[in-house]
C-alpha cells in the first residue's frame, strides 16, 4: 500500500468552530477559537477502499457512527493556530495509521539472567524457611 497520508486532503475536510474554554479572559466569551477538523471517510475520493477500511479499524475511537473523523484543537487563543494544530494532528494520525509496526524478533533470556533470578529466589526461600517455628 502506498503512503496515502502524504496526499493533500484539504479539499475533503472542513472546519467547525465554537467557543473554547480555558484561558483567554473576556475573549473566551466572544470569539470562537476552538476548531474541529471533520473528514467524512466513506465519501473520500483520495484513498481506496482498502485504506478506508484500515482507517476505520485503526481509528475507530476517533470516528462516529456516520463515518466522520473529528479532531478537536483548542490549545491556542487564536483560531488560525488551532486550525494548524488540527491539521498537524490529522496528518500525524494518518501517518501513524499507515505505518507498519516493527516485527519483534524473539530472543532467548541470557543464562546469566536466569541464574541471577534463581539465586534471588533461593535466597528468599532460605530467608523464609529460617522464620519457621522450631520445635525443640
Amino acid at each position: 500500500m502506498e503512503k496515502n497520508y502524504e496526499t493533500d486532503f484539504s479539499s475533503e475536510y472542513y472546519f467547525q468552530t465554537s467557543r473554547s474554554g480555558g484561558a483567554g479572559g473576556q475573549n473566551v466569551n466572544k470569539v470562537a477559537t476552538k476548531v474541529a477538523l471533520i473528514w467524512h471517510i466513506p465519501t473520500s475520493q483520495l484513498i481506496d477502499e482498502e485504506a478506508k477500511s484500515l482507517i476505520m479499524n485503526k481509528l475507530a475511537t476517533w470516528i462516529n457512527q456516520e463515518g466522520y473523523l473529528q479532531i478537536v484543537a483548542q490549545e491556542e487563543r487564536s483560531q488560525l493556530a488551532n486550525k494548524e494544530i488540527a491539521v498537524k494532528k490529522f496528518y500525524a494520525l494518518l501517518k501513524k495509521c499507515f505505518t507498519k509496526p516493527k516485527v519483534r524478533k524473539p530472543t532467548k533470556i541470557p543464562k546469566a539472567v536466569v541464574a541471577h533470578r534463581k539465586e534471588g529466589k533461593r535466597k528468599k526461600a532460605e530467608k523464609k524457611s529460617n522464620r519457621k517455628k522450631v520445635d525443640w
